[in-house]
This record gives C-alpha cells, sequence and structure tokens, in this order.
C-alpha cells in the first residue's frame, strides 16, 4: 500500500471538544469498514482549522471514496514516498 498525508480544511476544527473528536473518529471508522481493508488510517494531526490525516491506500481514488462517503473533505492529497526521521542521519543511502 501508499502512505498519503491528507489535508482537511476544516473551519474551527481546533475548537472541537473531545466527544465532537470521538464521533468524527467514529464516522470515519465506520467508512473505513465499509471500504474494506485497501485503506488504512493511521493517525492524524489537527490545527486549527486543518485536520493532516496520515493514511495507507491502494490508491488515491481509495482516499477521495472516503471523504465523499465520510463528508470529511480532502482538501489535498498528496502521496508519502519517503520518511525522514532523526534515523536517517546515521543510514547510508
Amino acid at each position: 500500500m501508499k502512505r498519503f498525508i491528507i489535508e482537511r480544511a476544516i473551519p474551527q476544527v481546533g475548537k472541537l471538544n473531545a466527544e465532537q473528536l470521538q464521533q468524527a473518529a467514529q464516522k470515519s471508522n465506520a467508512v473505513l469498514r465499509d471500504l474494506g481493508t485497501a485503506i488504512q488510517w493511521q493517525h492524524s494531526y489537527r490545527a486549527q482549522n486543518h485536520l493532516f490525516c496520515i493514511y495507507l491506500a491502494e490508491d488515491e481514488s481509495l482516499i477521495r471514496r472516503h471523504a465523499e462517503m465520510s463528508g470529511f473533505p480532502a482538501t489535498r492529497i498528496t502521496e508519502i514516498n519517503k520518511i525522514i526521521d532523526p534515523i536517517t542521519a546515521s543510514c547510508r543511502v
């Protein structure tokens, strides 16, 4: 599977309370169950007016389908082709 980062422009998402976030996650999980095993949500980062979600999926069309079915916009979808982290500094290329 490929790794994607999805930017979701959602005004005031940074102000959602724990119950609202739980409901959103439950809705997303329900849609993911319907879509099957070719797509997985790993985690998300919340900012004031955006969510940045990390997904594994066979292709971008599954990300778009999840956005349509869940009602969570996929403002920008970017495929990640390499993860760079502190360990990268000590690895040979």
